[in-house]
């Protein structure tokens, strides 16, 4: 049985999201990053190293398993990211960039991640503001985390 992720928290507007700015805002669910992802992943961006995509050689490899690529994890913060909150009462909330990214530990084929986040701080502008919001992928099992990015959001008042 799939269980519904859950229900991410709602803060309302650049101000109400603000004001918590210093605490963690929760985690994702667990999901599982399979072997068909980290092939199209591959296939998507070129990097067809053997680590990532030649199970055979990599059984023989220092994981004993392929394992995902750092941006793969990467990009699925977003997907993980929505199940823990949203700003609404806005015209817009964009990507603005990242700061501090790091990649402490692999990511092995068929493990389950999940993210945390912490809002770091909302720096306020004439047109709404940008949030800093430190997202943390954990590996279940791990005691290292697979990657620590600092998630910058450009957000429009409506």
């Amino acid at each position: 049985m799939t269980q519904a992720p859950p229900t991410p928290t709602t803060y309302e507007g650049i101000a109400g999201f603000e004001a918590h700015v210093g605490e963690h805002l929760g985690y994702s669910d667990w999901r599982q990053v399979t072997q068909q992802e980290i092939d199209l992943f591959a296939q998507a961006t070129g990097d067809h190293q053997w680590i990532h995509v030649d199970p055979d050689k990599a059984a023989r490899g220092p994981y004993g398993r392929t394992i995902a690529h750092g941006y793969l994890t990467l990009s699925l913060v977003p997907i993980l990211v929505q199940q823990i909150y949203k700003v609404t009462g806005l015209s817009m909330q964009v990507n603005y960039g990242v700061d501090k990214l790091r990649f402490p530990a692999p990511v092995p084929v068929d493990s389950r991640i999940r993210a945390g986040a912490e809002l770091i701080k909302v720096d306020r502008n004439d047109k709404g503001g940008r949030a800093t919001v430190r997202v943390t992928v954990e590996v279940e099992g791990s005691d290292r985390p697979a990657c620590v990015v600092d998630t910058i959001a450009a957000m429009v008042d409506a």
